[in-house]
Formats: C-alpha cells, structure tokens, sequence
C-alpha cells in the first residue's frame, strides 16, 4: 500500500529550499499590472527594422520560456530530492509560464493580430531558434540529472540574453521603459532561478570523484561552446540589420561565464561587465520604479519587503 506524505516547512532539509522559495513569492508579479501601454509612442517612433527586431527577440523569448515551463521544469523535478525542491520548482514553473504570458501581453499592446501571427510563424520556422530549442529539450528527455541541470541553467543564465540585449539598450537610451520594466521583472527571476539550480547541480558534482568531475566538465564545456556556436549565428541574423551584433556577442559570452559561475565551474570567456556596452549595463542596472499601488505595479512594487538574491545567500 502506497504511503502519501505531505510536505512539512517545519522540518527542511536544505536551507536553500525556503529561502529560495521565500524570495521567489516575496518576488512575485503579474504581467497585467505592468502599464505596457504608455511605451505606445515610444513605439511608433521606432524605426521599421527595430520594431521587427523588438518582435523577433520577444517571439524566441516566449517560445523558450514555454519550453521550460512546458518541458524543462517537469524534467528536473524528477530528480527533486525532497518535497520543498519540488515546491520550489512548482514555484519557478508558474513563473516561467507567466514569463511566457508577458509577451503576449507586450503584442497584444504594440502589435496587430496580423503582426502577432507573424511573430509566432517566425518562431516556428527559424532554424537557429528552433535548433537551440531542440538541443535543450533533447537533454531534459533523455540527459541525466546533473545534465539536465547544466541545460536549464544554460538556458536561464545564458540563452535569453540575446533576446534581453534588446530592451535592457532601449532602458538605458530612456526608451520602452515599461516593457523593460518587465523584462528586468523577468531578469530578477531567471537570475534566482539559474543560481539555484545551480547550487543543486553543485551538490551533487561535489559527490563525483576527481575524474568524473573531469569527464563532465569536458561534457558541460563543449555543450555550451555548441549553444554558444548556435547563438552567434541567431545574434548575427537578428542584429546585423541593426549593427549590434558585436555587441551583442560580448553580452552573450559575459553571461555564459555567469551561467558557468552558476555551476561552480571556471569561465571560459574573457568578456568581464567593464567590456559590455555601457547603455545595456545602465539599462541593467537603473533602479526601480515605484509605481501606486491601486493603479500599476513596476519592479518597484513588492508584496512584502524582500532584498533581491545574491551569491552569497549560497554560502554556508
């Protein structure tokens, strides 16, 4: 007979669990509060080929942030140790749908049902973005725990970063600040995300003898010079049109070292922040909005008082 146990917050195994599932639904948000509508004249005054781009990025971000709410969550929570991981991981699968529900909600504010379709049968039909779409889920079918790990938090910490770029450099030229307002929403969580999956990847390398450690590490450095490989060819297509794709390359390698950070493992890349065009750091870090309450909520507004993460909350 089949035994059920609930989940007792009253016994944690790991710490790391409720903190990080505290911090997450302290950081909790809605794509419908955001006022995404008064970037309406920002927007018309786009040049043609930046709008297409806007909609390229926001389209190829949608779809991999429905692949990881759809398929990524579910694989890793297979191998969840304990019921508070699986909790955070529930926690972090609502999240990343409702990531995927702020696009549309972008679209259906900017775009035209006609321009939205449009969106959506690009996203379909480009090779890059479907190939690193495939190379991710390939291992969240069939990978093993600690690969399935290094593939989300690649994903998190590394592959949205091209489609980022965009508005995090319309935020630092004061331009699109609402939508940026939920693109740095979005940044705040896939940052959480990346750093404690992680930290659960870092528990269980820790267990492998020295050459284990070795062989995998060989593995997880030639799957993200595979993804990185992928990548610059998705940036050069979207970019050149606009001239920042060299730029943009320097973003993508300074957040696959993050993403290696993540992992405990040493970066492979020279870029540092000092090498990342200024505007995209300035756009990154320009403090928060503080919007009222009964009328709209920006990454100013908490439902309680909460400090965002950092690394050293890894550390014990």
């Amino acid at each position: 007979m089949t035994i059920y146990n609930a989940v007792n917050w009253n016994l944690i195994d790991d710490l790391l669990d409720k903190i990080t599932y505290e911090k997450l639904t302290e950081q909790f948000w809605l794509s419908t509060r955001m006022p995404v509508s008064k970037d309406k004249s920002d927007w018309t005054k786009l040049p043609e080929v930046e709008k297409r781009l806007v909609e390229k990025v926001f389209g190829g971000l949608t779809m991999l942030d429905t692949l990881q709410s759809e398929s990524g969550i579910d694989a890793l929570r297979i191998d969840a140790k304990t019921k508070h991981e699986i909790a955070v991981l529930n926690n972090i699968q609502f999240m990343e749908s409702e990531h995927a529900r702020s696009y549309s909600s972008i679209f259906s504010t900017l775009n035209s049902k006609k321009e939205i379709e449009e969106i959506f049968r690009w996203a379909r039909e480009n090779d890059l973005l479907q190939n690193k779409a495939r190379i991710i889920d390939e291992i969240y079918k069939i990978g093993t725990a600690l690969e399935k790990k290094v593939a989300s938090v690649y994903l998190e910490s590394f592959l949205f970063y091209s489609g980022f770029y965009t508005p995090l450099y319309y935020l630092g030229k004061a331009k699109l600040i609402n939508v940026a307002e939920v693109i740095k929403l979005i940044i705040r969580d896939e940052s959480a995300h990346g750093a404690y999956i992680g930290y659960k990847f870092k528990l269980e390398f820790d267990q492998l003898s020295k050459d284990e450690q070795n062989q995998f590490q060989t593995w997880a450095y030639h799957l993200l010079y595979k993804l990185y490989d992928n990548e610059v060819k998705y940036t050069e297509e979207l970019y050149d049109g606009v001239g920042w794709t060299e730029d943009v390359k320097v973003f993508l390698r300074y957040n696959a070292n993050k993403a290696l950070m993540n992992l405990g493992l040493s970066p492979l890349f020279p870029d540092t922040v000092e090498d990342v065009n200024p505007i995209v750091i300035n756009g990154l870090s320009t403090g928060t909005t503080n919007h009222d309450f009964f009328s709209t909520v920006g990454n100013g507004y908490l439902l309680s008082v909460v400090e965002d993460m950092k690394e050293s909350d890894y550390d014990f």
